[in-house]
């Protein structure tokens, strides 16, 4: 039997197949592999949208601490002053810092405080949880820092504006939640709202949360400064501006 071309073809000889097994099997490898990672997209999508429903309940019950705490204050006052007395608040627990001066000419266990606190350039700041070891370390560098007790606002927006993390020594901006999870899962911390919420709290993790968060980078205020050398009870900057620290927060932010 002859066949196209002249070529004698053999009485029941296999037909060659149209497409090569070679390249059947690599379309098979491929089938297999595109539907290996379909599986993958999916069950990664199933994982994030359960993760934002996590971090919606999470930010939802915060908030209703937080108006808890707020009320709970006011309830309080109110009560003391219908039974004729005074309502002492208690002792904050958190405090914000910024560096308002340079160390020109300053003492070493000035300059070595400032470097512990991590204000190493003018218009840095960082949270402090305040305890008598703090406080003290507060007091030797009065002249050259700002600080006071930060509102629940400011240390939203603090985090929300200039949120930066330390990431394999890096300075990161923190734009995705999963950054935060990856160093902080561990702990139980997988998005913007438990960061703050353990600062704000001064949770068991602020320790960890806080060194977590590089040191704030902030702009000179608007409007300026009164008087840096002066302590801000004699009408200057430096020193205890207690709530007052949440006005120069909002100008320099």
């Amino acid at each position: 039997m002859w066949g196209r071309g002249g070529e004698f073809l053999r009485a029941g000889a296999k037909k060659v197949p149209s497409v090569p097994e070679s390249l059947l099997k690599k379309r098979q490898a491929y089938a297999v592999m595109k539907a290996k990672r379909q599986k993958k997209i999916l069950a990664i999508k199933k994982y994030r949208k359960a993760q934002r429903k996590l971090i919606y309940a999470r930010a939802q019950a915060y908030h209703k601490e937080y108006r808890h705490m707020y009320r709970q204050e006011i309830r309080m006052a109110r009560m003391a002053r219908k039974a004729g007395n005074y309502y002492v608040p208690a002792e904050p627990k958190l405090a914000f810092v910024i560096r308002i001066r340079g160390t020109n000419g300053v003492s070493p266990k000035v300059r070595k405080v400032l470097q512990l606190l991590r204000l190493r350039q003018i218009f840095n700041g960082t949270f402090v949880k305040l305890n008598k070891a703090s406080i003290n370390m507060l007091r030797i560098v009065e002249p050259y820092i700002a600080w006071g007790y930060p509102n629940l606002k400011s240390v939203h927006e603090l985090i929300y504006k200039r949120g930066y993390g330390k990431i394999n020594k890096q300075r990161i901006a923190l734009t995705d939640n999963r950054l935060i999870q990856k160093r902080l899962g561990k702990l139980g911390i997988i998005c913007m709202e438990d960061v703050i919420h353990e600062i704000y709290t001064v949770g068991k993790n602020f320790k960890v949360v806080n060194n977590f968060l590089w040191p704030f980078k902030l702009s000179s205020p608007r409007g300026g400064m009164k008087k840096k050398t002066i302590h801000f009870v004699e009408g200057g900057d430096a020193g205890n501006r207690e709530d007052q620290i949440n006005r120069l927060i909002r100008r320099m932010n």
